[in-house]
């Protein structure tokens, strides 16, 4: 694993998100309690011994900046290698008019040059998976394949576009990718994560990049379905893909599942995230909380059921949580109640208050409301 090294591209598109993105990248959305969607990403990498990450960072990146800091959770805080954030060209610097990684990675194509390492391994910020990693290097290199690509066998995330699917034959290589086909006829949904080697990388960066091509995979390694040898290789853990309001409630509510829990947070190495150090939490007289993850540094002293608190969340006495996920530092008056919410971070809601979405589209509140 030392001759891999990772690129994070931040570019997903977060148009499915509404207020959760409006302030920060979609690599930077809370979840689960405590940690950020990058949080999956890079503990992938680490745990299965990459220790060179560059993180193509897009828009809206103060947020994961304050997250990541200099990557010490990480173990990549180092004098050699480590965690690289790479910025964006400046506006008009390009002759692109629509969004794409290719302008970033031709900006930084001298990391990619100078990188100590042979192969990368590139890939997105919005899926929550815990995945080897090392074995799906290995089968790169016994495949000596010019393309891997991961892809997860579901017949559940084709229902959350934007997505890729890919058909395959009996030997791993794939024969068709398809861009959110209206009939998908595969089961094998890529998770935007795939190896190739880091001659090919810079070859296919400077072809679209000479032909304002926008996209890496789209307009660099589909097209080449025939050239190259690309393969698949599948992971067959839990998945969750971030791409909608709909798909991070569905996904955050699952981990309340004790068998999803354990394997996602430890299945091939533990998620690392930012560390805080806080008091434990307050469970004060009336206090009731069932089937929850609860954050610490939190005080409870009403009824919470099948719901996330983030760090520093207060609930109020008579306060009633069901089926919501409330970020950090929420307030909540006495006698509020909650079902199918999500607040964002530093909400106020004041007594007595009553707010109800529904589990496909859960209500939002943005970051420092006050209701």
């Amino acid at each position: 694993m030392r001759n891999l090294f990772g690129v994070i591209d931040l570019a997903d598109s977060t148009e499915g998100l509404g207020e959760l993105t409006s302030h920060r990248a979609l690599g930077a959305v809370p979840i689960g309690g405590r940690y950020r969607l990058i949080d999956f990403t890079l503990s992938n990498m680490v745990n299965a011994g990459i220790r060179n990450v560059g993180i193509l960072l897009m828009d809206r990146f103060g947020p994961l900046l304050d997250h990541i800091k200099d990557g010490k959770e990480w173990d990549l805080d180092r004098q050699r290698d480590g965690m690289f954030l790479l910025v964006p060209p400046s506006e008009g610097e390009t002759g692109y008019t629509t969004p794409g990684n290719i302008p970033n990675l031709q900006h930084n194509r001298m990391y990619l040059k100078k990188s100590r390492q042979d192969y990368a391994l590139v890939c997105g910020s919005n899926v929550v998976a815990n995945i080897d990693l090392k074995k799906a290097y290995q089968f790169h290199l016994e495949k000596k394949a010019d393309v891997t690509l991961i892809y997860n066998r579901t017949c559940t995330l084709d229902e959350n576009p934007p997505y890729t699917s890919v058909a395959t034959d009996e030997n791993g290589r794939v024969v068709d990718i398809a861009l959110n086909p209206q009939q998908c006829t595969s089961c094998k949904i890529l998770l935007n994560m795939y190896i190739l080697s880091k001659d090919l990388l810079l070859n296919l960066v400077d072809h679209c990049n000479s032909r304002q091509k926008r996209d890496l995979f789209a307009d660099g390694i589909m097209p080449r379905l025939n050239d190259l040898k690309i393969y698949g290789y599948e992971h067959e853990g839990y998945v969750g893909v971030v791409n909608s309001l709909r798909t991070y409630y569905k996904h955050s509510m699952e981990l309340l599942e004790p068998k999803v829990w354990q394997e996602l947070f430890f299945a091939h190495g533990q998620i690392n995230t930012k560390v805080k150090h806080e008091a434990p939490v307050r469970y004060l007289e009336g206090s009731k909380v069932t089937n929850s993850l609860i954050a610490t540094g939190c005080t409870i002293q009403g009824t919470v059921e099948n719901s996330i608190l983030f760090r520093g969340v207060h609930v109020g006495p008579g306060v009633v949580i069901k089926d919501s996920i409330l970020m950090q530092k929420a307030e909540l008056g006495a006698g509020v109640v909650l079902q199918n919410v999500i607040l964002d971070k530093d909400v106020t809601i004041s007594a007595g208050k009553k707010l109800t979405g529904d589990p496909s589209f859960p209500l939002v509140i943005e970051k420092l409301a006050k209701l």
